[in-house]
């Protein structure tokens, strides 16, 4: 299906130096996803996008670059990021499932200073997408430019937003808060699940279980979710890693071979990825099943989705079919390590839940 990235440093670093240079970068996903486990649709090749925030002096929007032209492919991309800099950066490439192949597709999508990308799907979506559509208010309505998925959950933020009595016709300057776009995604989700179940209800046959990985920003906070609508499939992968400095290759090393640098407790530098970016098994922990990773002030907070999917045991087994299916990656141990082991990537058998086990926050200041 998809991949992104997210990073939020306290100070800004060059796009190439998360997008094209590291040993498994983004664009590298594009044509050489490690963890999609679905051979029929190996690439991400269905276009890409970044978008990053620039000087205050420019206004609180985000740039955003889109192109249909597979990441690996684009010239332009390669200049553009080898010049631009930002410290808070999204990226985003795409394999196609629903709506055709245009820029309107490509994430990351915005409106005002709010940022917003996905990788999953919505389960039984030609069925649910009439019930978000009229759902909406006229003007999330009206602003849906594309005919993914992924754009009408956006709606279905903003218009969640808005319900819960948020002014969205500024142009959010200073941000609306971490706790109030985490509350905006965790009720899409919820309203996302209530269509879905009336799908169920009318169609018994359709496969109604969605693949919720979302990441959104006002510019200042980032919430990220992990999430999948059922209790016994597996969510699509999410890792994260957190230290003060995203260091380079010393000479000698191989090229592309970054590490992530913890001098001391600080997190200067915290990325969030569907896949790591680097072959540093100690740099990267697994985002639980059905939680959401919000980065305040370079502080992750880490909180499980208490709805009617999540399972208070910590041992809880889940199934890998949903995610292989659509094209996704389970964080499924056994064939994690099978695949990487394929390359060169070596995967920490404890770098699962079992590293954030408990369902309760964690902080990693």
């Amino acid at each position: 299906m998809c991949r992104f990235l997210v990073y939020k440093g306290r100070d800004e670093i060059l796009l190439s130096k998360l997008i094209l240079e590291p040993s498994h970068s983004i664009l590298t996903q594009s044509y050489d996803a490690r963890l999609r486990l679905d051979t029929r649709r190996p690439h991400n090749g269905d276009g890409f996008g970044i978008g990053y925030y620039t000087s205050p002096t420019l206004g609180p929007s985000p740039c955003i670059f889109t192109s249909t032209i597979p990441a690996w492919n684009c010239l332009n991309l390669a200049r553009l990021a080898s010049k631009t800099a930002s410290s808070l950066i999204f990226a985003h490439v795409r394999a196609t499932t629903e709506g055709n192949l245009s820029d309107q597709n490509c994430h990351p999508f915005s409106h005002g200073s709010i940022m917003f990308m996905h990788n999953g799907g919505i389960g039984g979506w030609k069925f649910v997408k009439r019930r978000v559509a009229a759902s909406v208010a006229e003007k999330w309505y009206l602003g849906v430019q594309g005919s993914t998925d992924s754009e009408w959950a956006f709606a279905l933020f903003l218009d969640s937003l808005e319900q819960m009595g948020v002014d969205l016709s500024g142009d959010g300057v200073g941000g609306f808060g971490h706790r109030v776009l985490q509350r905006a995604l965790l009720r899409t989700i919820e309203r996302i699940n209530a269509f879905t179940e009336e799908v169920k209800k009318e169609h018994p046959e359709e496969e109604v279980a969605s693949l919720l990985n979302f990441a959104v920003t006002d510019g200042h906070d980032v919430v990220c979710s992990r999430y999948v609508s059922s209790k016994t499939e597996e969510a699509a992968s999410l890792f994260f890693s957190s230290g003060t400095s995203w260091k380079e290759p010393a000479e000698g090393k191989e090229k592309g071979d970054y590490k992530m640098e913890r001098r001391d407790k600080g997190a200067d530098i915290v990325l969030v990825a569907s896949e790591p970016l680097t072959f540093e098994r100690d740099n990267w922990v697994t985002v639980p099943t059905n939680s959401t990773i919000t980065i305040h002030k370079q502080t992750v907070l880490i909180h499980p989705i208490l709805d009617q999917y999540y399972d208070h045991t910590p041992s809880h087994g889940r199934s890998s079919k949903l995610a292989l299916e659509q094209g996704q990656t389970s964080v499924d141990k056994d064939a994690m390590l099978k695949t990487m082991r394929s390359g060169q990537y070596t995967v920490d058998a404890g770098l699962d839940e079992s590293r954030l086990g408990v369902p309760t926050q964690l902080s990693v200041r």
